[in-house]
């Protein structure tokens, strides 16, 4: 429901009945079957595709360091990502989307393996302490960088500042297919090791005890966070709390097991998304709301009657 509505909403209305003969029978001279063709349905696409990565990113990152409130900016993701963009506005000039995309994502990446270096994982198996407070100091020392880069470039503010908002505004066709390969192959890892994390959910010892490894497991979701956190990040700029929220809501319905907890939160983080991305479409007409705004009023108040309530479970 929440798809359609995003193909029929805008800030021109389009019935429905032309929404389905776009999709079925599009014509090139039709300018409402054009909306539908090369705007809506990919943007469509992409918020689902970039839901479903923020929401299980964020249950493979509270797996990760055993904390229901991890997200995955804690691996220094969405800082790396805003850096990069920032190098390559400032060295490159770069300024489509379509270029955001693999600077954003080569960042969040370089960031992560940083972390993991920092924190010993590429050594012995990770602590989940040590690659959170690496995490903080990669986010610290990218996050200066960055305002020192914007403080100093203004030309470079004015550009970053629309990637920054978090936005699917003007994103089209072209960027679905790298970041749908990148959140496939993410999604992928994070089903293939859900039955491992839940070995290890009680500690590494534990886990050993039924066969699994940890050292190979966090490597595993580490390279998922990344491909899912690096490639929503790089396609929609930073958007906050539904890799948070997503999993609170699904623990709260299904429980802890990952192995239903990850395919689940992919759906609710999806529809969270599409319905912060509608709702920005129409609360500021004929403006548009960015959609990391929409969705922090959403998730945030989600996220505290859940705290307040206390059905956050331990992990």
């Amino acid at each position: 429901m929440l798809a359609v509505l995003s193909i029929v909403v805008g800030s021109r209305a389009i019935d429905p009945a032309t929404v389905w003969q776009a999709l079925i029978a599009p014509d090139p001279t039709d300018d409402a079957h054009l909306t539908v063709q090369l705007l809506r349905l990919p943007r469509t696409l992409l918020v689902i595709l970039v839901g479903a990565a923020l929401g299980v990113a964020g249950a493979v990152m509270q797996a990760m360091t055993r904390n229901p409130l991890a997200e995955p900016g804690l691996l220094g993701v969405n800082a790396g990502a805003s850096a990069a963009v920032v190098t390559g506005m400032l060295v490159v000039g770069s300024v489509t989307i379509e270029a955001y995309i693999w600077f954003a994502f080569a960042g969040a990446a370089l960031a992560a393996v940083s972390v993991y270096a920092l924190g010993g994982a590429l050594q012995h198996a990770s602590n989940p302490v040590r690659l959170v407070l690496a995490g903080a100091a990669m986010s610290v020392v990218l996050g200066a960088y960055t305002s020192a880069v914007l403080v100093n470039f203004p030309g470079v503010f004015d550009r970053f500042r629309f990637w920054d908002t978090g936005s699917f505004q003007g994103r089209d066709g072209a960027v679905v297919p790298p970041v749908a390969i990148a959140i496939v192959v993410g999604l992928g890892i994070a089903l293939a090791i859900s039955r491992s994390l839940d070995a290890l959910a009680m500690g590494a010892e534990f886990g050993r005890a039924l066969g699994v490894s940890p050292r190979r497991t966090w490597l595993l979701a580490g390279v998922s966070v990344v491909l899912l956190a690096g490639a929503a990040t790089a396609a929609a700029g930073p958007i906050g709390f539904v890799g948070l929220t997503a999993p609170l809501i699904g623990r709260a319905l299904v429980g802890p097991g990952y192995v239903r907890l990850v395919p689940f939160c992919a759906l609710v983080a999806a529809a969270l998304l599409l319905a912060a991305d509608v709702i920005g479409r129409v609360l500021v007409l004929p403006s548009e709301l960015q959609a990391s705004i929409v969705s922090a009023l959403i998730g945030a108040p989600v996220f505290i009657q859940l705290v307040r309530r206390r059905k956050v479970p331990t992990l």
